[in-house]
């Protein structure tokens, strides 16, 4: 505290700021409608009294100065003159000036800004990013350390097996040996070993929970590091707006500021370089695009003008896209100002209009008449420009005659916080955007039409093109007649259905670029990492519906009946489970909720293998299968025993009935399941 004695004081101020500032001008905006003069007051007085503590007099006159300009107006609704609007706005500058002063160079380096750009900044960075990174960094270290402690339970558990042998050897075998002379010493031993068997146990249980608490405050300091990592887009949204509000007050114009897609969170790198870029874009829109109220009304237009920034993802791209409803580009007059300076060769009489876009985009063109504080320079463009190009990114130009002109400023995906569905691919898990996601859907094989320009299906009476992803991103080919968990894609104006094989959760992930030496795939836009550290697959949506387009002639293998597999089980959460992972593998599945019913199905229809409960009522599961394995006609079925039951007295009865597997539910893995089911069903 004693080297940066403001380090706090900065964040809250800034925190302040930003809150003031949106409020001010929602106060200028709709008038004192919703206590916007009484919320101010309470901010000024926060202010006032953190910067007091600090001993920064200098910020506590300034906002004890808006509290004067703002009480007269407490218990008053409608509009506040815009001269006391402009002086709270000069007061909070001044705040932030002061601010700003306090900032302490880094190793004594004054920081120097560039001209270039402007310098607002961004007051909602409330860590330093590399020190965020090294604390992700130590969270993934940490999770390496805890995942080589979970083989300790595996010991312990070992170790109670022998401690059972033991305690088995140690037992009396009847009245005559508890009278043998060395019946003493065993006493003795049997009564460790139980005692080291209730100690094991223990520490097991412990060791376990230990483990599992680790586990879940590891990932939410992840969570929460990686957020803090992020800035949220709407962070510029008020100091653009401002932006917007001075250079319009300047030039006599009325303008309005709408931002949407505020919820995308960015790596706040990237945001602060374009933040620079769309202050100078909006100025430039108000400047040049947005005509004076009397040619506006004359244009059939509102009196008040618009400008608007919409943020949104595009694949590996993140987009800022800004409108205007001005004039739009005078391209003659581009022209005419390039012909003179010599960028364009006079003679030619007409260029076109993306060639003299690009042609202004180079910089050193203005079509100002007057040189203003905004305009009139001929620079501003060419440094938006260049600092998109320093993010590897581009710029889009727009024009529309007497409409106005977009601007797209297109950024690739460095790191960004988004919603995405979790879903199970080949044994890999893969995550898809969820605001891609029209719906989900179970889609049965009949369901699918293949012809040479691949498969599709019908979606709300609209045949969509469908893709299997396991064949799509690891070359996984399906067995014919598999049911499949299918997702509707919504990107570029088209929609596609791609199966899945199992759709497990949803998330908000932390989607970071594929690093440089791994080969571009066109359906994925990066990756994430999971609790653990590993990465997991982002798909791009814009590239797995135009993979869908293309469609692949060969998805599937080559076309056989599929086998068919009795699940026999009195839980109907069990039964849904295993005919979901079963159909989903390409088997035809039957069910039955009694070992009864199980029978009664098994000898009017032959079955590839059988699945069954151990605990159910009326006939067990092993009296199950030794009615199979007494049935002349069913003694060769495959069998699987699935239980809650996990003590090896029932492993050895399963193995006894001649089970050909035996899974406990506790340990339950769809993987396994699969691979056990594989060969025994030929």
């Amino acid at each position: 505290m004693a080297r940066d004695p403001h380090k706090y004081f900065r964040i809250e101020a800034r925190e302040l700021l930003t809150q003031f500032g949106a409020v001010v001008l929602e106060l200028e905006r709709d008038g004192n409608s919703g206590g916007q003069v009484q919320r101010l007051l309470r901010l000024a007085h926060t202010l006032k009294g953190a910067a007091r503590v600090v001993k920064e007099p200098n910020i506590a006159d300034r906002a004890h100065a808006i509290e004067d300009v703002l009480v007269p107006f407490r218990e008053m609704s409608g509009d506040i003159p815009r001269e006391c609007v402009d002086a709270v706005l000069n007061s909070l500058d001044e705040i932030d000036g002061r601010i700003r002063e306090l900032a302490p160079a880094p190793d004594g380096t004054p920081v120097v800004q560039s001209a270039a750009l402007p310098t607002e900044d961004i007051r909602t960075v409330r860590a330093d990013i590399a020190e965020m990174d090294a604390v992700l960094d130590g969270v993934t270290e940490a999770h390496t350390i805890l995942n080589g402690l979970r083989l300790a339970p595996r010991k312990l558990e070992q170790a109670q097996h022998l401690t059972a042998l033991l305690l088995d050897q140690l037992a009396p075998r009847g009245a005559r040996e508890s009278y043998s002379p060395a019946f003493a010493g065993q006493k003795t031993a049997y009564a460790t070993a139980q005692d080291l068997r209730k100690g094991l146990n223990g520490v097991r249980s412990h060791l376990g929970l230990a483990i599992d608490q680790m586990d879940r405050e590891l990932n939410q300091l992840r969570d929460v590091a990686e957020q803090l990592r992020l800035v949220s887009a709407d962070s510029l949204f008020v100091s653009l707006e401002r932006t917007v509000r001075d250079t319009g007050r300047s030039l006599d114009k009325k303008v309005a500021f709408e931002g949407t897609g505020g919820d995308i969170r960015l790596d706040a790198h990237v945001l602060g370089l374009v933040q620079g870029a769309l202050v100078q874009v909006l100025r430039n829109a108000v400047a040049h695009g947005i005509e004076p109220a009397g040619e506006r009304q004359a244009a059939g237009k509102t009196v008040e003008g618009l400008v608007t920034l919409n943020v949104s993802r595009r694949g590996r791209q993140i987009v800022f896209t800004c409108r205007d409803d001005g004039r739009g580009v005078d391209l003659e007059a581009v022209q005419r100002v390039a012909s003179r300076r010599g960028i364009l060769d006079s003679r030619t009489k007409s260029y076109g209009a993306e060639e003299l876009l690009r042609v202004l985009m180079r910089g050193g063109i203005s079509t100002s008449d007057t040189v203003t504080e905004v305009s009139g320079r001929g620079i501003g463009l060419d440094v938006v420009r260049e600092a998109i190009e320093q993010l590897g990114g581009e710029v889009v130009i727009r024009n529309q005659a007497g409409k106005g002109v977009t601007f797209e400023l297109i950024v690739p995906l460095s790191v960004a916080s988004l919603e995405v569905l979790v879903v199970e691919v080949s044994g890999n898990i893969v995550t898809i955007p969820i605001d891609a996601v029209r719906t989900a859907i179970r889609v049965m094989a009949n369901d699918i039409s293949w012809g040479s320009d691949g498969g599709s299906l019908l979606y709300d009476k609209v045949a969509i093109p469908f893709i299997s992803l396991p064949r799509a991103l690891f070359g996984t080919r399906s067995p014919a007649g598999r049911a499949w968990s299918a997702l509707v894609v919504a990107a570029s104006g088209s929609l596609a259905a791609i199966g899945v094989d199992r759709l497990l959760d949803t998330a908000r992930v932390v989607v970071r670029p594929l690093p440089e030496f791994v080969p571009a795939h066109g359906m994925i836009a990066g990756a994430s990492l999971d609790a653990e550290g590993n990465p997991q697959l982002v798909l791009d949506p814009d590239g797995v519906v135009a993979k869908a387009s293309h469609g692949f002639t060969a998805d599937l293998e080559p076309n056989s009946p599929a086998r068919p597999i009795l699940v026999v089980d009195d839980s109907l959460t069990t039964r849904m489970l295993e005919q979901s992972i079963l159909e989903s593998a390409g088997y035809d599945v039957d069910l039955a909720t009694s070992g009864e019913e199980g029978l009664e199905r098994a000898r009017h229809k032959r079955y590839a293998l059988i699945l069954v409960d151990v605990e159910m009522p009326g006939m067990d599961g092993f009296t199950f299968i030794q009615q199979i394995r007494s049935d002349p006609a069913l003694h060769d079925i495959p069998a699987i025993l699935v239980t809650s039951r996990a003590e090896p007295e029932d492993v050895q009865r399963g193995l006894d009935v001649r089970a050909q597997g035996y899974i406990v539910k506790s340990e339950f893995d769809q993987a396994k399941l699969i691979a056990m089911i594989r060969p025994l069903t030929g």
